[in-house]
């Protein structure tokens, strides 16, 4: 049977709710199968939200590894293409610490590509009518760490992230939003996206800014 290891996040800092985590729990009261899907709320913290996927990845052996988190500056589901070897942190996770210029996994690669069709994902998404959009860089904080472990501990699993929006009623203003069930919706589109790609499509995704 085909696996799905599907991931948010727990509320951050002073936050009371984490759409990430919030739109995981919802897809999986609804998942219809026949895949098994595995979900998890990961802690915001550099040691811990790793630690935490690995465990899930080598108990379960997933196909397929989706990550997600919030970006509250977004509109969309945005679908990230790449993860650095990074820790830089603006500010402390929910532990406190701040890594400032360390490496998410020591003496591993500079950066890796998610294995996700992310430009397939993204179409898909926008075809179901839920906001989506391609994006870069899952930044240096903790989704980043997440996404740079997800793909570095993948194995034979394709895996990859996205930055999810605010959802209604959580939203610090003036924060764009998007109603959760759309987002879970969203993130369940993609993951039949992905299931259903073995290529990637071959469009213009980059941008020159």
């Amino acid at each position: 049977m085909t696996t799905i290891l599907l991931t948010g996040f727990e509320p951050f800092g002073t936050d009371s709710e984490n759409p990430s985590g919030d739109a995981v729990r919802l897809l999986a009261s609804t998942w219809q199968g026949p895949e098994q899907l595995v979900t998890a709320v990961l802690p915001v913290t550099f040691d811990g939200a790793g630690a935490r996927l690995r465990e899930l990845i080598a108990e379960h052996s997933p196909d397929l590894i989706i990550a997600t988190g919030l970006a509250g500056n977004r509109a969309a589901l945005s679908f990230e293409r790449v993860a650095v070897n990074l820790r830089d942190a603006r500010i402390a996770d929910n532990a406190g610490e701040q890594p400032i210029d360390t490496p998410v996994v020591p003496a591993a690669a500079s950066a890796l590509f998610a294995t996700l069709p992310v430009k397939a994902m993204t179409a898909a998404v926008a075809d179901a009518g839920v906001p989506a959009e391609l994006s870069l860089s899952a930044g240096t904080f903790v989704c980043n760490d997440v996404m740079f472990q997800a793909i570095d501990a993948a194995g034979h699993a394709r895996a990859g992230f996205i930055h999810l929006p605010w959802a209604d009623g959580q939203k610090p203003a003036p924060a764009p939003t998007l109603p959760l069930a759309e987002i879970a919706r969203g993130i369940e589109v993609a993951i039949r996206a992905a299931l259903a790609t073995t290529d990637d499509l071959t469009v213009v995704g980059g941008t020159i800014s």
